[in-house]
């Protein structure tokens, strides 16, 4: 059997003083002819990623509305999750683009780490490579054992399920099968993508993030867009009292007094942890007793995570007021909160970003955000009225500057940027997308049926 991932049972209810009535009303009645319909999310992991963040409140939710869902995660093994982030990687243009980290032209400072210019280093796409995926993807297809009324199959990690359980046990693949992509596809590799492409050809339907991301020639003719978004009743992101937060930031000793930014990230060279160092470093000339905290997950299908903290842990060299932190240093969704509310503007300086549900869980904790405006990140942020936009180091450090010397536009963009993530950006409205969907693909099957059917009784 498939590993299944346990969850906290979450009720719909409770979000109705957030979002209000009739939202609450509208996903009721999107979910009332999908009541007990059997919901399956598939995907590679059970904690450290954007998609475990992602399930973790949407399946207890589709549980509360009345399905009968579940969330399992594939068969795998360190080989796997290697060829899985090369993959990861060249879909997102791996070798194609280079991490923005600042150099210095007259050498380190003294007590300073050299600045590198790495690029994102992906293993050209080989038959070992792909023999593996095939392998992991076979074995999961081998261990599906129950029937669904829906699947979705997060990421490409898992996407060659359904092709092997067509073969292996074609009576489980009656369901809807669905594929979330997560990644921004808009410059991936030729190669992979002509390996991947087959094995999405049986989906029903497959949702991307944004349209630009859709590959002209994916071989699914349903497409749904549909944006993430974040649970406001996660520990990540509720309410937080003062004395609370305060406490969790010296529990790692950061000062609650002293100006704070923030990553939230894994340590992947597509969040350029290397750069946020370089805006502190250059803020730092203005805001001597400012602190940088740099914290994100180690997740399990993630193996370049422990080589790119290291490499950012040489960038940080030995200032203290560095704050590298992960869940082996205890961070979780708890700390994370704090971190996030205790900034004077949290970053997001990815070079390619799927969505990036940091950045409105920063928004939503009346946070001003300055980011890279790439993937996802601009449909969030609104320059100029919830953060900054930027596209250069220079400009992030100046932005940056701006919202740390005005404490006022920082909290009017603060502000802003939580009901902007309340109108767009809130698990509940992912939750009714999905109803939506589900609801549509359960009528195509009905009319196929109806006409079926006809041509049946025609004399």
């Amino acid at each position: 059997m498939l590993q299944t991932v346990p969850i906290t049972m979450k009720e719909l209810e409770d979000y109705r003083p957030i979002v209000g009535d009739e939202r609450i009303a509208a996903i009721r009645a999107f979910a009332a002819p999908l009541r007990g319909a059997r919901v399956l999310h598939l995907n590679a992991t059970a904690y450290g990623g954007g998609v475990a963040e992602l399930l973790s409140g949407l399946v207890p939710l589709m549980r509360s509305a009345g399905l009968n869902a579940d969330w399992k995660v594939m068969a795998g093994a360190p080989e796997l999750w290697e060829t899985t982030k090369a993959i990861h990687n060249l879909l997102q243009g791996a070798n194609l683009a280079e991490t923005s980290v600042v150099g210095h032209p007259k050498g380190p400072r003294k007590g300073r780490q050299a600045a590198a210019t790495p690029r994102v280093i992906t293993a050209p796409w080989n038959a070992a490579m792909a023999d593996i995926w095939q392998r992991y993807n076979a074995l999961t297809a081998e261990l599906f054992d129950q029937p669904y009324d829906f699947v979705v199959v997060h990421d490409p990690q898992p996407a060659g399920v359904l092709h092997f359980l067509r073969k292996l046990k074609p009576e489980l693949t009656k369901a809807k099968w669905i594929w979330r992509c997560h990644i921004d596809m808009t410059r991936a590799s030729p190669d992979i993508w002509g390996f991947l492409k087959p094995y999405l050809a049986p989906y029903d339907s497959a949702i991307f993030t944004m349209q630009e991301y859709v590959k002209p020639d994916i071989p699914i003719a349903d497409i749904a867009l549909v944006t993430p978004a974040i649970d406001p009743l996660s520990s990540k992101n509720t309410d937080m009292p003062l004395e609370v937060m305060q406490d969790i930031l010296r529990r790692y000793d950061i000062d609650p007094e002293r100006p704070i930014i923030t990553q939230i990230s894994r340590f992947d060279p597509w969040k350029d942890p290397l750069g946020v160092i370089d805006v502190y470093r250059r803020l730092k000339r203005d805001y001597p007793t400012l602190q940088l905290i740099l914290a994100g997950s180690m997740a399990a299908d993630d193996p370049e995570g422990w080589h790119y903290y290291e490499l950012t842990a040489r960038h940080a060299g030995n200032d203290s007021s560095i704050h590298l932190l992960t869940n082996f240093n205890g961070v979780g969704n708890v700390e994370v909160n704090a971190f996030q509310r205790a900034s004077n503007v949290v970053l997001q300086k990815s070079i390619r970003e799927g969505f990036g549900l940091t950045v409105s869980e920063a928004l939503w904790k009346g946070r001003p955000v300055v980011a890279t405006g790439v993937g996802g990140i601009p449909l969030q942020v609104a320059s100029g009225q919830t953060g900054y936009l930027v596209h250069s180091t220079r400009e992030c450090v100046e932005r940056t500057h701006e919202l740390l010397s005005d404490r006022a536009l920082a909290d009017e963009f603060g502000a802003a940027g939580r009901e902007r993530v309340r109108e767009n950006f809130l698990i509940t409205r992912d939750l009714s997308d999905y109803l939506q969907l589900f609801g549509h693909l359960m009528s195509q099957a009905s009319a196929r049926t109806k006409t079926l059917s006809a041509s049946r009784s025609e004399p």
